[in-house]
């Protein structure tokens, strides 16, 4: 076997374009196959018709770049949850532009690798530029914003509880119930206290138990506030959560992972008023900003509070080099080597500029509010709340807990939807999270349609009054046989709760999984 080329060099892109061609086939027949936004089958048929693909893995002899890469990528887009299909709507799981992922082939042809400037010259200056432009547009009125490019929001959380702990040492986290789980884990990660909880009845932070806590715990203190909650995709009251730390001498962290890109849109920025108080910033543009994993940003209003970060390496940032101008790359990431997440970034921001931007999130928002609309005119369904962002949670009428858990789980072995699940008010909700802008009101109204006739597959039988038994039996007439009887109840055990209100809070019945 011939040596095979590489992506890179002058040769690169001729080496690579017939490979594509395979791949780009291979996309497109994979997805045919799957038909929907999922596999059907579930775990066991997925895993096993993918490892018949992958068999050998390993063979003694290569089968060859173009038969390894049609089968195992039309295994992997026939085995793919796409989040391209307006019926994959679970999690902050983005479509990426075309552009976007476009971009991405570049990355990984070049691979630079952004820990020192001689594996990336022109990346790193791409990030530099691209790290200023988001922090100011967190902290627009801040003389020296910076940001570093991270992993996602979980490591960008990380990131602002470790630069809180090198400014003030052990640092207690406050947030409320409605926070991420990275920040629990962060602190454990860090060796910092367990964070405290303050509750967030409505799905967000309760400001009168925050300033209960704050005047109680001993400082130093980091009030973590979320600015899209993963269950609901609600906003914390950031501008009064700011006045607290003012007043309680508390640093502000704000994880805007998911509702941060509001900022670009002139008709939702106002939901993110107080942002720019934090000392840092969460932001992760591979949900709302429509980018391919990883695309996570940790933003601050001072480049300063980043000089943590700063690690010595001989070999990769020898002090003489950086005194002749060699920037310094290693203090930009806990990671050592890193891809070039900026440029697809970059090229993003560069071809939509701020109103196309500004559209794509405003289809999505608008999206979310039709279909809580599409729940609230459906009397078989009933909507939790209006949706602050684009996170729309919704219940089959009547149905307890469990039949709400098999509904989705019989969706996704039928691979006809991909729904979230939510814990609000005492009850689990299927939760729908918007984010592909191509999405219509066409196809909200199928998915709404696919839950309403599972729920009515899944929910189980009524039972009918037995007969008394007589000792001949009667011979079956029209008013005796049991195909007469209905199959399901014809009317609803209870009366739901107001549509377009949150439901009131019930008791978990048994067989519920409590949140």
């Amino acid at each position: 076997m011939p040596t095979p080329p590489l992506a890179g060099g002058a040769a690169g892109p001729a080496a690579l374009r017939p490979l594509l061609d395979t791949v780009l086939a291979a996309l497109h027949d994979g997805a045919a196959r799957r038909g929907g936004p999922l596999p059907a089958g579930g775990p066991d048929t997925v895993t096993s018709r993918t490892r018949g693909t992958l068999h050998p893995l390993i063979p003694d002899h290569g089968t060859g770049a173009e038969h390894a890469l049609r089968g195992l990528v039309t295994a992997l887009a026939e085995g793919a949850a796409d989040p391209a299909h307006p019926h994959c709507a679970a999690h902050l799981h983005t479509p990426p532009l075309a552009l976007a992922a476009a971009a991405d082939l570049a990355a990984s042809a070049l691979n630079p690798s952004m820990d020192s400037w001689d594996q990336a010259p022109a990346a790193s200056a791409i990030e530099a530029d691209l790290t200023t432009a988001l922090a100011a547009e967190v902290y627009p009125d801040a003389p020296a914003p910076d940001a570093v490019i991270t992993s996602g929001g979980t490591e960008a959380n990380q990131l602002a509880l470790l630069l809180a702990r090198e400014r003030h040492g052990p640092v207690q986290a406050v947030c409320g119930a409605n926070a991420h789980h990275s920040i629990a884990r962060a602190a454990w990660l860090l060796g910092l206290p367990e964070p405290v909880v303050v509750p967030a009845p409505t799905g967000t932070v309760d400001l009168a138990a925050l300033d209960t806590a704050l005047t109680e715990l001993h400082r130093p203190l980091l009030v973590v506030a979320t600015a899209g909650t993963t269950d609901t995709g609600e906003i914390d009251p950031l501008d009064a959560i700011a006045d607290l730390c003012t007043t309680h001498g508390a640093e502000l962290h704000i994880d805007a992972a998911y509702g941060g890109p509001l900022l670009l849109s002139p008709t939702h920025r106002g939901l993110l008023r107080g942002l720019q108080r934090a000392h840092s910033t969460t932001l992760d543009l591979h949900k709302l900003g429509w980018q391919p994993a990883s695309a996570g940003i940790l933003a601050v209003p001072d480049r300063r509070h980043l000089a943590p970060l700063h690690h010595h390496a001989p070999y990769l940032n020898a002090d003489d080099d950086t005194e002749a101008g060699l920037p310094d790359l290693l203090g930009r990431s806990l990671r050592t080597t890193r891809r070039p997440d900026a440029l697809k970034i970059a090229v993003t921001l560069q071809a939509l500029g701020r109103d196309g931007l500004a559209d794509l999130i405003d289809r999505t928002v608008a999206s979310a509010h039709h279909l809580a609309d599409l729940v609230d005119r459906t009397p078989t369904l009933d909507l939790y709340d209006r949706p602050t962002i684009s996170t729309v949670l919704f219940r089959p009428t009547g149905a307890d807990d469990h039949t709400i858990a098999t509904v989705r789980r019989t969706l996704l072995d039928r691979g006809h939807a991909v729904l979230g699940r939510a814990h609000a008010e005492g009850r689990l909700w299927l939760k729908a999270t918007l984010l592909n802008p191509h999405t219509t009101p066409d196809d909200l109204r199928s998915l709404l349609d696919l839950v309403t006739r599972t729920a009515t597959d899944t929910a189980p039988p009524a039972h009918p009054p037995t007969a008394p038994r007589t000792a001949t039996p009667l011979a079956p007439t029209a008013s005796t046989h049991p195909a007469d009887a209905p199959a399901y109840p014809t009317t609803r055990p209870a009366t739901p709760p107001p549509t377009g209100h949150r439901a009131e809070a019930i008791h978990p019945t048994e067989g519920d999984t409590p949140r």
